[in-house]
């Protein structure tokens, strides 16, 4: 009799059991279905940006930022600074991807394996600004070569970033083309961003070269007039890139965030969001979307 009573114990435990592990199973289930567990995010979730001050001054990357994060889970921790800081960064293994507009000094960086998946994303143009009474006479020069000679010429004052940004070696290669080594109190280095160099030349009454799409966003608060546009060669150019994480070993790059940043930057939603910016308040488009563009054929 207890041998009989001590199988129905055994049996009774088992069922039990039974019962309890399928009813942990079907807490899984809305009705017949079985719910699918909810993605895994990002096992690094920071992603170190290091891009131009004019992407930040301009208000672009209020506008993208968000729309990447949202939609990645990532965390995008900005440095704004001037291209060559950026590509720096990028160089010493600071950062994670690099948004910048230095072409020639992004293709160095390419060749040497620091940098990869290299894309176009899109493009404004330089342009000289200065005050509406035009002390040097530039207004309606052609060439910007020709422009800073006047300049040089007057010895009115002109306010240089003065900080290797993609801005900055626009202006050197000009002065370069003028054939004028600019110095003397007339000639003034910033040290600083696009923004507060364009501050800084309407104080002063001074020119400076500027992307369009900082001056357009700043234009209000600026006594400075467009004095020279249009020139083939003041297109500025702006890639996306990764840094490499097999340069860096011990660095511990970012890989997957930056490869979602680049495919983000150049997706047809980013694109066409980038191609409709600054139309509500400028009437016009501060960037012009150029993913998947021959670089070459930009300005014709």
């Amino acid at each position: 009799m207890a041998k009989i009573r001590r199988m129905w114990l055994v049996l009774l435990a088992t069922l039990i059991l039974l019962l309890t592990l399928t009813g942990c199973g079907q807490g899984t289930k809305t009705g017949d279905k079985q719910q699918t567990p909810p993605a895994a995010g990002p096992v690094n979730k920071n992603l170190i940006l290091a891009t131009t001050t004019s992407t930040m001054d301009s208000g672009l990357l209020d506008v993208l930022i968000p729309m990447f994060e949202e939609k990645s889970g990532y965390i995008v921790k900005p440095n704004a600074v001037g291209t060559g800081q950026a590509l720096a960064m990028g160089d010493q293994g600071n950062a994670d991807v690099l948004l910048v507009h230095a072409p020639a000094d992004e293709v160095k960086l390419v060749q040497k394996g620091t940098v990869i998946n290299r894309q176009l994303v899109m493009h404004n143009d330089f342009i000289i600004v200065g005050p509406p009474s035009d002390p040097a006479g530039i207004r309606g020069v052609k060439k910007a070569a020709d422009a800073f000679k006047k300049i040089a010429a007057k010895q009115a004052i002109f306010v240089s970033r003065g900080d290797d940004s993609g801005t900055h070696k626009k202006e050197k290669d000009i002065w370069k083309e003028a054939g004028i080594n600019p110095q003397g109190k007339w000639y003034q280095e910033a040290g600083a961003g696009m923004g507060q160099t364009l501050n800084i030349a309407s104080e002063k009454g001074g020119y400076t070269l500027t992307d369009r799409g900082t001056y357009l966003a700043l234009k209000k608060n600026l006594n400075l007039d467009i004095m020279l546009e249009g020139e083939k060669t003041l297109l500025n150019i702006y890639h996306v890139m990764q840094v490499n994480p097999e340069k860096f070993p011990g660095m511990k790059i970012n890989s997957e965030g930056a490869k979602a940043f680049v495919d983000f930057m150049v997706a047809p939603e980013t694109q066409k969001v980038i191609g409709d910016f600054g139309k509500d308040k400028f009437g016009q488009s501060l960037f012009f979307p150029d993913a998947g563009k021959d670089e070459n054929t930009l300005g014709q």
